[in-house]
């Protein structure tokens, strides 16, 4: 198991990294060790002793991709995607070359831990599964690549231009070549700093600043459905017939809520200022709140609003979404808004419905 491994460290600061580094250097399985640099720290900075300086714009481009392609001649490459101290198990570079060869894996990824303030808590990841397409699917900071598919990667006729979609669509091609497996085993860790709750970072596709970003993921997306054949010809379809039905209005915001006793008012408040050049109205489907939310709903005087309450207690988001397009009353176009959201502007309805 002998120089087996090129590693890739993403850096930003020589100290952060330098425990890694060292760690590496004493590993008999390492070949070379490559550190992925911006030009300022290419240009300011010695590269320490046993590593080379990788210049790349950023690390999720394509250009990084094939700049990793370019300098790994080992069979597999190790790459770091965080440019925080990683601590790695006595025996982690040896068990991923043997998880490797027995698997013949495209690429592995690990439990690991992860140091917050201080303290280290267990980080286990799910098992990926065959068609799992999330350009945010947790990974860790350590992803052990086949180098000889990184390398079919990289040799492809097809252009790779992506600025930020290019470890995405490398993934993609991995899960294309072999298997994306997961070692339930605790190798490595890491410190994190992204501080952020679960809840608060899985919106961050819908910040306007990250537009760019999600167009790419797209593009990369569209094109692996492409290559699997996966993408849908919509070209076949048949238009629909909307005057097919007569409606009393054209419209229905659906508004499933349960126990939002702090946000629903907005909501609904939000959905009744739209303004439109046709009828509407908002239907509140009510999962039996147990706050105040029914009060606050029964003390809304509109007439556009419609507020139910089913008979059934075992109905979850979907079958409350049901009960409100089942509904005599719902237009011809349901429109959902979530009950802690509102409507960026009175004209978002017309919007949706043109």
């Amino acid at each position: 198991m002998i120089e087996k491994i090129d590693c890739f460290l993403a850096c930003n600061n020589l100290d952060d990294i330098l425990p890694t580094v060292d760690a590496l250097r004493n590993s008999k399985t390492v070949r070379h060790i490559h550190l992925l640099v911006d030009d300022t720290v290419a240009t300011s900075t010695i590269a320490p002793d046993n590593c080379t300086f990788v210049v790349v714009d950023r690390l999720t481009s394509s250009n990084a991709m094939a700049s990793i392609a370019e300098n790994t001649d080992a069979e597999y490459v190790l790459l770091c995607t965080k440019p925080t101290p990683v601590t790695l198990g006595p025996t982690a570079l040896t068990r991923l070359i043997q998880v490797g060869a027995d698997s013949n894996a495209a690429m592995i990824y690990t439990d690991h831990y992860t140091t917050i303030d201080g303290k280290r808590v267990a980080h286990p990841v799910i098992d990926y599964q065959r068609g799992s397409l999330r350009d945010d699917f947790d990974f860790g900071s350590l992803l052990f690549i086949n180098a000889e598919a990184l390398h079919k990667y990289a040799w492809q006729e097809t252009e790779h231009d992506y600025t930020y979609a290019g470890l995405y669509d490398l993934r993609l091609f991995l899960s294309r070549q072999g298997s994306i497996f997961h070692l339930n085993e605790y190798l490595y860790t890491e410190e994190e700093t992204d501080r952020r709750a679960s809840g608060v970072k899985q919106f961050d596709y819908v910040n306007p600043a990250n537009r760019e970003v999600q167009l790419e993921m797209e593009r990369a997306v569209t094109a692996h459905l492409k290559a699997i054949g996966a993408l849908v010809d919509t070209t076949q379809y048949n238009n629909p017939d909307f005057g097919e039905q007569d409606f009393d209005v054209e419209a229905s915001v659906v508004i499933p809520v349960r126990n939002r006793e702090k946000t629903i008012v907005d909501a609904v408040k939000s959905a009744l200022g739209q303004h439109t050049s046709f009828p509407f109205n908002v239907i509140v489907v009510d999962n039996h709140s147990t706050d105040q939310t029914t009060a606050l709903l029964d003390a809304i005087d509109d007439p556009k609003l419609i507020h139910i309450i089913p008979e059934r207690y075992d109905l979850g988001i979907g079958g409350c979404w049901n009960i409100a397009i089942n509904d005599k009353r719902c237009g011809r176009f349901a429109v959902q808004l979530d009950s802690d959201d509102l409507y960026s502007s009175p004209n978002t309805l017309q919007t949706i419905v043109d």
